[in-house]
């Protein structure tokens, strides 16, 4: 059994509830979105947030998915289980990308900030949400104590956003709020599976082993970029030994 999975069975793990987003709901926002990072501190591939969003209108119909926890307190099964059901607990979910290339010339903060608001334009367009008069107030729960989104959306390239969410920060979100939860575990997925493939589809990519460490500085990922030199899926600004 790996370390992962370990720590995950023997944890027991703080439940999320849905006070933070029907709080917000009761302000007068429309759609609530919560938002987790993952890929923060690998060194190689890209980094991705995720995006879970439920309508107030529909908060009070809604209780928590069993077993949804933050996504670091689950071993791998859990996760990909859950997946199912929380793509049908939202009122519509998604998972906005950052490659290395864009890590590394824009720095992480920023790359973050453009992942979170790819996931948040591909959660408006699906829900149809438009710019205009009368249109929807959104808000968005970001984990950790720094909103990178709104920064981002002063950039050059920011993504057409149909309509700026407010966002509310919040330490460790991903263990109290719901849809931050389902927000890690769905990005979380969707990343691994990504390192995993990617290991899998080049003889080149193949000793670093990504299938097993997901890009992070393992010790054995770290040996075989001293012995190989980086690919092009690292992040070569970074300490990568």
């Amino acid at each position: 059994m790996s370390s992962e999975s370990s720590r995950a069975k023997a944890t027991v793990h703080a439940v999320p509830t849905l006070e933070m987003e029907r709080s917000i709901g009761s302000e007068g926002f429309d759609l609530i979105i919560g938002l987790d990072e993952v890929g923060r501190g690998s060194l190689a591939g890209p980094v991705m947030v995720g995006a879970a969003s439920l309508l107030s209108a529909s908060l009070r119909d809604h209780d928590v998915p069993e077993g949804l926890a933050d996504s670091k307190m689950l071993s791998p099964q859990r996760r990909e289980r859950l997946v199912a059901p929380l793509r049908a607990w939202t009122d519509t979910c998604a998972i906005g990308s950052a490659s290395n290339r864009e890590i590394d010339q824009l720095g992480i903060s920023h790359a973050l900030g453009l992942a979170a608001l790819r996931a948040i334009c591909a959660v408006e367009k699906a829900l149809k949400l438009q710019s205009g008069s009368g249109q929807a107030r959104v808000a968005a729960i970001l984990d950790g104590p720094f909103d990178y989104v709104t920064k981002a959306l002063n950039a050059f390239d920011t993504p057409d956003v149909s309509i700026i969410p407010k966002v509310f920060t919040k330490i460790r979100a991903d263990s109290s709020c719901a849809t931050v939860a389902a927000a890690s575990v769905l990005a979380k997925v969707r990343r691994d599976a990504v390192m995993t493939e990617l290991s899998l589809s080049s003889p080149e990519y193949a000793p670093f082993h990504w299938e097993h460490n997901k890009g992070y500085g393992s010790a054995a990922h770290r040996e075989a970029i001293r012995k190989f030199g980086p690919s092009d899926l690292h992040r070569v600004t970074w300490h990568l030994l």
